[in-house]
């Protein structure tokens, strides 16, 4: 077709349901269902999102941000006063907006270097969190000159303190949803109680507006892409309605503070987290987030000047080269960001109704919701539901580094599991053999999912010649000795070995086989001395447990 003839063409509209019908006969059998995707937040994600499901709401879904940028506000990590300041005004000269302080490893001060950390609250905002009142640091906000105090923005969130008077644009009273978030809480539970924590401390003020001058958010962000901006875009939707009850028809500003979360961080292949962390920050930004930070790849161990750098320059290349900031609300117009920013609201609003009639927020942590959240996410991590790249699936067998940098407010993480089972097998590796039968095309796909499974828990197998009968294989055993095998061979080739090697398999070898089989073939070999089956969708955790007790001479697992 000639170009001019190809800019005149047009098509029939395609609705939905023409759209549907194709798509059900592309499946060749499947149902349509096993296109749709169930969150943890109780949302089903669709394959296609359309004008005409969201026009009704639209509206009602688009939020207003107070700007279309956003601060770079990255933590300055060091071992002193000395040095944090030092590391501060390199940070700053190198693209850094923000003083961020996280009081998990309180730092010495002494007059003159609180002093001279005040000259810097005054020039650039101050976020400062995870701390208690006795914390040196907020000694700086006594000894700012009360004539200068005004120009001091940004948030702190400590229990039972005070700021001193004079620091209007410094934002005490805080929903820091951190803590929830790590303990397990999806999207809607995060909002919903940011809406819980704001009524409560509503209702500690005398006036709704002294209560929202000081209010703050910090969410921390994870790496579900779409839901994490749904939910920056949600809360701003929320807060509205909030401030409505209120009685304000126009919601006051409350900034937003974003943190990337560590949720899904491991120690185990650590570059990884780089990747999880750009992920993170550009679904903050996109969001509306109106802070962000962004934490280094190898905080959990311990951090370089390098993967600091790295951190840093992710937040710099999305404010200088994606052009994001000239835009108002950059993911607006998206069916399916809508659409879930709605979802959300809907869900939330409901949910922050119910965790009010039942007491509140301490009240609703006090239910164990949110840990039974967290166990179901770790059991997604375990069968391998849910992918964590270099952790349960695409694992690297490289030393590992499983220190504790003490850096970061502690978080319950998904990669914790498998970092025990790694550090189990590094300090007491077993010899792992894969036992190969007839031709590479049979046994590979089997062999290749056996290698990567063992890998997740740190075990390095090595893979046998490929075996024409049960004797080879028998004969290889006698004399390479390994502690624990497993068999793959096509289902008909396993058959047909498996009784000939279980009848004289040396008894010191623990044997499974890979892939799964009906209940009596199972239970005829085991009953002749297999130990037990390595398959897709089983829990890696229990079954690497139960491959070192066996090799360990144990009867039971942990």
């Amino acid at each position: 077709m000639a170009i001019h003839k190809m800019k005149t063409s047009s098509f029939p509209d395609a609705g939905y349901e023409q759209w549907k019908e194709t798509a059900v006969h592309s499946l060749k059998g499947k149902p349509f269902e096993s296109l749709l995707t169930k969150t943890v937040e109780g949302i089903t994600l669709r394959p296609l999102y359309t004008l005409g499901e969201l026009e009704a709401r639209l509206q009602t879904v688009r939020p207003v941000s107070s700007t279309s940028g956003w601060i770079v506000a990255q933590q300055t990590i060091a071992e002193d006063g000395q040095r944090f300041l030092k590391t501060l005004e390199d940070s700053l000269a190198r693209g850094n907006e923000a003083i961020v302080y996280d009081g998990r490893k309180q730092l010495s001060w002494n007059d003159r270097l609180l002093d001279e950390l005040g000259d810097f609250i005054q020039k650039y905002p101050v976020f400062i969190t995870d701390t208690s009142k006795d914390d040196p640091i907020l000694k700086v906000f006594d000894r700012i000159p009360a004539e200068f105090r005004s120009s001091v923005k940004g948030a702190v969130s400590v229990q039972d303190w005070r700021i001193p008077q004079g620091y209007d644009q410094v934002r005490t009273l805080g929903a820091d949803l951190w803590d929830v978030h790590h303990q397990g809480a999806d999207a809607v539970t995060e909002l919903a109680l940011s809406l819980a924590k704001a009524s409560e401390l509503a209702a500690s003020q005398e006036t709704f507006d002294e209560f929202a001058e000081q209010f703050f958010v910090r969410f921390a962000v994870d790496t579900h892409f779409f839901m994490e901006i749904a939910k920056f875009r949600a809360f701003r939707v929320l807060w509205q309605a909030f401030s409505q009850a209120y009685g304000k028809e126009n919601a006051p500003s409350v900034p937003l503070l974003a943190i990337t979360s560590l949720r899904s961080y491991s120690k185990l292949d650590p570059n990884v987290n780089l990747l999880r962390a750009g992920n993170e920050a550009f679904s903050a930004v996109l969001g509306g987030a109106d802070a962000l930070t962004v934490h280094p790849h190898d905080v959990l161990t311990g951090v370089t000047d390098h993967s600091v750098r790295l951190a840093r320059n992710i937040q710099l290349v999305i404010k200088e080269e994606t052009y994001v900031t000239k835009v108002a609300d950059p993911s607006g117009g998206s069916y399916f960001i809508e659409t879930l920013t709605a979802e959300l609201v809907e869900r939330a609003w409901k949910q922050f109704l119910e965790i009010d009639a039942m007491g509140g927020y301490d009240a609703y942590l006090a239910t164990g919701r949110i840990e039974q959240t967290m166990e179901s996410r770790k059991k997604e991590v375990a069968t391998g539901k849910k992918s964590l790249v270099g952790t349960n699936v695409y694992a690297e067998l490289t030393p590992t580094n499983f220190s504790d940098s003490g850096l970061v407010a502690a978080a319950e993480r998904l990669a914790a599991p498998f970092e025990q089972l790694r550090q189990r097998f590094e300090d007491s590796q077993p010899r792992a053999a894969v036992l190969t039968f007839g031709a590479l095309k049979d046994f590979k796909p089997r062999a290749d999912f056996v290698t990567g499974f063992l890998a997740t828990g740190g075990i390095r197998a090595e893979w046998s010649p490929a075996f024409a009968n049960a004797q080879e294989a028998l004969d290889w055993l006698a004399s390479e000795q390994p502690d624990y095998a497993v068999v793959c061979a096509s289902p008909a080739e396993t058959e047909q070995v498996m009784d000939e090697l279980l009848a004289k398999r040396p008894v010191q070898v623990v044997l499974d086989a890979a892939g799964k089989v009906d209940a009596a073939l199972s239970e005829k070999w085991r009953s002749a001395g297999l130990d037990g089956f390595v398959f897709a969708g089983q829990n890696k955790i229990e079954k690497l447990l139960e491959i070192a007790h066996k090799v360990e001479g144990g009867a039971h697992i942990e």
